[in-house]
């Protein structure tokens, strides 16, 4: 049969129908009737999928083992949230998740209790104290919290080429009781990155391409599903326009200031600092 406008579809869906996996059939042969259907929706141009073809390997280009610009891509178009809301159907109670965003790196370091992971980066200190439970309220010894975030700039390690070296991430564990303390310095909302492809394509629209200040959480227990997380700080800019959608009220607590003193991890400051508070309840696998 030859191919028109009209059968081009079926004909592509009928191809893709006989990978060998099932589950590979239905993904290939779902995404060639949506492509299609875009395509004839928007009326596509010769020009416009030319262009499309050279922003996706302009976006393969400038991606390596520290920038990954295929997820920044897939947040900014709201298919990443998307994606955590398909398959994090949280029960009552449980820490909602949400994205994994484009900074986080594997190997962190681990860190004992009250560990200091800014390591004198400039910043105001900062305070994350709570417990790791589940459902129940049983608390989770042992529990490995893997922390990242953005400096008092903004910036992530990975934006740093000459850093070689842990900047602002830990691997914490939980003590007997399920509790644990982590020491840093308050983050601050960013731009995402806009020196690539997605950058271009943003400045092109009106959108807002900040995010609220926070620090990312992943906690994989046996047993529990994994929880990928943020704690976005209390009155921080950009919380109603996160460029990711990663914004939940369930995440948004408050960094407390602090007079100089004793501090949660049992040392003395001599300055002021923040402290933030919060549980993290998982669920079972």
């Amino acid at each position: 049969m030859f191919v028109d406008e009209d059968n081009i579809t079926d004909l592509a869906v009928q191809r893709w129908a006989t990978a060998h996996s099932p589950r590979l059939a239905e993904l290939m042969t779902g995404l060639v009737r949506h492509l299609h259907e875009f395509a004839r929706e928007v009326r596509l141009t010769e020009d416009e999928w030319m262009a499309a073809i050279e922003w996706l390997t302009a976006v393969g280009r400038i991606s390596d083992d520290k920038r990954q610009e295929f997820i920044l891509t897939s947040d900014v178009l709201g298919l990443s949230m998307l994606v955590v809301q398909l398959n994090n159907q949280s029960s009552a109670g449980a820490t909602p998740a949400t994205v994994l965003g484009p900074f986080h790196i594997d190997g962190s370091p681990a860190a004992p209790y009250g560990f200091d992971m800014s390591d004198g980066i400039p910043g105001t200190p900062l305070f994350i104290t709570g417990k790791v439970t589940d459902l129940d309220g049983t608390p989770l010894a042992h529990a490995v919290l893997d922390a990242w975030q953005a400096d008092a700039d903004g910036t992530y390690e990975s934006q740093l080429p000459t850093i070689d070296e842990a900047r602002l991430r830990a691997k914490y564990r939980t003590r007997e009781d399920g509790t644990y303390c982590i020491r840093t310095i308050a983050p601050r909302g960013y731009a995402i990155p806009m020196d690539g492809p997605v950058g271009d394509l943003i400045r092109k629209t009106d959108i807002s391409y900040f995010r609220p200040a926070h620090v990312h959480f992943l906690i994989d227990e046996p047993a529990y599903q994994k929880l990928i997380t943020h704690l976005f700080q209390e009155d921080s800019e950009y919380l109603d326009s996160d460029v990711v959608f990663g914004t939940k009220d369930a995440l948004i607590v408050r960094f407390t200031e602090r007079p100089a003193g004793v501090a949660p991890d049992g040392t003395t400051l001599e300055v002021p600092y923040l402290h933030a508070e919060y549980d993290f309840v998982l669920q079972p696998a």
